[in-house]
Order: C-alpha cells, then structure tokens, then sequence
C-alpha cells in the first residue's frame, strides 16, 4: 500500500484532536471503465465514512451498496493506497484533523442497481449521478471537470495523484 501524505503545517499525530476514516473505490469493469460518482460538479470515487467500530471491509461493502446499488459481500480486501491528511483548525479553530482515507480496486461486471441505492440528501441536492468512464479517459475528464467548475475542495486534484499511483501499480 502506497500513502499519500498531506502536512502543510507539519502536525504531529499528537496534535490531532480528531481523526476520521474513509474508504474510496475504484469499481473496474472488464471493459477497463472505471464507475464513478457525478455530484456538485465533482468526479469522485465511491465510498464515504467508516462508522463507528466498523471494519474498513465492511464499510466497502456497505458504501457500495449505498451509492451503486452493486452487493459484494466481500470478507477480506486489502488497499493499494491511502491518503492521510493533516488539517490545523479544521473544522473549527483548536480543532486539528486528520483524515485517513484507504483506496481500494475491485473488478466487477455488475451494473449498478438505481433501486437499492441510499443517497445522502447532500448527494441528491448535487444530482447524484454515476458514470461509467474508460480508464484511459479519466485523466483527461478530471482535468477538463476541475478547469470547467475549479477544485475548491481538491477532489480532482485527490482523485488524480491517488490514479496516478493506481496505474503504477505492481
């Protein structure tokens, strides 16, 4: 598993006040197309937060689940990368964050199921969509995305260097 590190300020582990997991998903078709999510201008991979005593496992399968509607019922999966992101005062002054998010590929020719779905109302207010995108366009369709709607929150910029590492993998 490769990291990816985020340190502007240089914080240490025992100056976080918080930390937070994730998990994203590289769903890839024998079609090398890879799925991704389409809301508030922004490409993302699938996934979201890991809940409470919640094994990264399970958070894969129950993410896509939630966003693809695709059930895979995985036991064990390991990530080819992980980001981890130090943030001073964020989300709020005195409050330091670190934000762990592990990235996973998983082959599958299941199409997505629109009706077993769970959108959050934040994914519905920004017209959730998913998109199937040939792996040797996503580059190109990230970065045309970002310079048509900006990277405000550095979702492309994410995407693109945790891509980049997909692609040199083993």
């Amino acid at each position: 598993m490769r990291d990816i590190i985020t340190n502007k300020y240089n914080l240490k582990e025992e100056d976080m006040t918080e930390v937070v997991q994730r998990v994203k998903i590289l769903l890839v078709n024998s079609g090398n197309e890879i799925l991704l999510g389409y809301s508030h201008n922004d490409y993302q991979f699938p996934g979201g937060h890991v809940e409470e005593n919640e094994a990264l496992v399970d958070t894969v399968n129950r993410e896509v689940k939630e966003e693809t509607g695709i059930e895979l019922n995985l036991t064990e999966i390991e990530p080819f990368a992980r980001t981890l992101g130090y943030y001073k005062d964020w989300p709020s002054e005195g409050k330091n964050r670190k934000i762990e998010i592990y990235y996973y590929e998983i082959k599958t020719d299941e199409k997505p199921n629109l009706d077993n779905t769970e959108y959050t109302d934040s994914e519905k207010d920004g017209g959730f969509k998913l998109e199937y995108i040939p792996l040797n366009e996503v580059e190109e369709v990230l970065k045309k995305n970002a310079m048509e709607f900006g990277d405000e929150r550095g979702i492309a910029h994410e995407m693109l260097e945790v891509f980049k590492v997909y692609k040199n993998r083993d």
